[in-house]
C-alpha cells in the first residue's frame, strides 16, 4: 500500500509489478523481500503489525530460505 516503498523495492530488485506474483514462488526472491524488510525497521514494524506477526517472525522465516543461515564466527 506504500507506493514509495514499492518503487524503491522494485528499483532494488530489478523486478516489475507484473513479475511479483511469479517471483513470489521463488525462494531466493522471497529471501530478498525479507532482506529488504529486515533492513528497514519502520517497515518491519508496520508489516508485522498489519499481519499480526511478532517482530522476530520475519527473521525466523528468512533463516529458512536460501542464503538465510547466519554466519558462524568461530
Amino acid at each position: 500500500g506504500d507506493s514509495e516503498r514499492l518503487g524503491a523495492f522494485l528499483a532494488a530488485s530489478g523486478a516489475e509489478v507484473d513479475d511479483l506474483t511469479r517471483a513470489a514462488q521463488d525462494p531466493e526472491f522471497l529471501g530478498f523481500v525479507l532482506d529488504c524488510l529486515l533492513a528497514d525497521e519502520a517497515a518491519l514494524i508496520e508489516a508485522c503489525a498489519a499481519l499480526g506477526l511478532a517482530p522476530e517472525m520475519p527473521m525466523r522465516a528468512r533463516a529458512g530460505l536460501p542464503g538465510g543461515a547466519l554466519p558462524h564466527w568461530t
